[in-house]
């Protein structure tokens, strides 16, 4: 059994958990415990082809993505798994991998052993390792396996593709009851025994409980958030949360950090995936993004300097602040790989880029750095504030640059290079 715990301002801290460990060469991923929440990602290419696959793994290890799943649903997609990794290790990307099996795991994972090792952690779901008698068998298959290559194991179960048979059972047993409860009480209790029964299972066969993780996925908010509830406080396994099938643009971001954010200010989650559709174009990595953002603004992890900007209104008719705070969050964003290994602690500091003088000079007194551009009809300075002392004026057509210029200053004289 499993708590969540207040501290001493009364805000609820981490549920306590076991803490698992995702490795590969000398990266280690610590989910659970006093670890911090986790960012994981999923590859939407054709795993079988491994060029493809690689790229787009290094871009989402890039974005941040801490761990990284693959689909693994064919013989040539299991093949490919170790040309992946070999790839990603040359380009000195060592971000773990986590195969997807479904129906077909206990086959590919036994007929190519070099994907089962080149795989970090495998997920399973329960509801599609098999039917009627070989569900059990094959189960049993992928865990030995995983306790054979000492792999972790997340358990998901899927409100698409919940264990028939477990339902079913459920839904007789509510009919028969005196006090029937809805139909998604019983599902959202199906979908957390069949986690929880999974979970005893592997550890009958062998895989220590503190390398298993649990998910419950459904695509409703405040269904993810009832489930999640009730699951932390019946186990002490590390859970990954995720609004599955979310959906796409603002909506998709909207109700994943709706429910997201509910669960982790409870202490419940110890990784995160947001699941959005992507848009025609769009790059992958904005699931990542949009994931360090949830935890980023509710205060549980630092990924990259944040920018403080204002919505703007008839005080600023020009477009001017809009443009240079958007040019200075894709700079720090796309800074911050290089920052992160020579600068500890840059991923904490704030910018503003403000519009006008009702608020603009009293934020930017606030920020690390700040810019307070001028608005409709205001005198065309631009004072700029370092640690709240107004240290110059910019003036002229070249301000963004100037101001990036006194960004990068402040980095290198701020934080201590390794």
């Amino acid at each position: 059994m499993s708590s969540v715990i207040k501290n001493n301002n009364g805000v609820l801290a981490r549920r306590l958990s076991r803490q698992a460990i995702i490795q590969w060469a000398d990266t280690i991923v610590t989910v659970g415990g006093d670890a911090p929440v986790r960012v994981q990602s999923m590859t939407n290419t054709d795993t079988a082809d491994a060029i493809a696959t690689a790229i787009q793994v290094k871009e989402l290890a890039r974005a941040g993505s801490e761990i990284v799943r693959l689909t693994v649903d064919t013989p040539a997609a299991a093949a490919a798994v170790p040309a992946i990794r070999e790839q990603l290790d040359k380009m000195g990307v060592h971000v773990p991998l986590v195969g997807d099996f479904h129906y077909n795991g206990h086959t590919l994972l036994k007929d190519y052993p070099e994907c089962a090792q080149a795989l970090s952690k495998y997920r399973i779901n329960p509801g599609n390792v098999g039917q009627g008698a070989k569900r059990d068998t094959q189960f049993a298959q992928m865990i030995e396996l995983a306790c054979e290559h000492k792999k972790p194991v997340r358990i998901g179960v899927n409100w698409g593709s919940l264990d028939q048979d477990l339902l079913a059972t459920l839904l007789d047993k509510n009919a028969s009851s005196s006090q029937p409860k809805e139909l998604r009480e019983v599902m959202a209790e199906a979908l957390i025994q069949s986690a929880l029964q999974s979970a005893v299972k592997a550890e009958e066969l062998g895989l220590p409980g503190h390398q298993i993780i649990l998910s419950c996925k459904v695509s409703a908010v405040q269904d993810l958030i009832a489930v999640y509830r009730d699951l932390a406080t019946r186990c002490d396994y590390p859970l990954h949360l995720g609004l599955t099938e979310a959906g796409m643009g603002s909506k998709g971001i909207v109700a994943s950090t709706a429910a997201l954010s509910i669960l982790l200010q409870e202490g419940i989650g110890d990784t995160i995936r947001v699941s959005l559709t992507p848009e025609p174009g769009a790059p992958r990595e904005n699931e990542v993004i949009v994931a360090q953002e949830i935890l980023q603004t509710m205060g549980l992890r630092h990924f990259t300097p944040m920018v403080i900007a204002c919505p703007g209104c008839g005080r600023t008719t020009s477009t001017y602040f809009q443009e240079l705070a958007s040019t200075i969050q894709s700079y720090l964003r796309h800074q911050m790989p290089l920052w992160k290994k020579d600068y500890p602690g840059v991923e904490e500091m704030n910018v503003a880029v403000m519009g006008c003088i009702v608020n603009g000079p009293g934020e930017s007194k606030h920020a690390n750095i700040g810019i307070s551009l001028p608005g409709t009809g205001e005198s065309p300075a631009a004072p700029v504030f370092v640690d709240g002392v107004k240290v110059k004026t910019l003036r002229g057509d070249n301000i963004a640059k100037e101001f990036q210029v006194i960004v990068d200053e402040y980095v290198k004289n701020t934080y201590q290079r390794k």
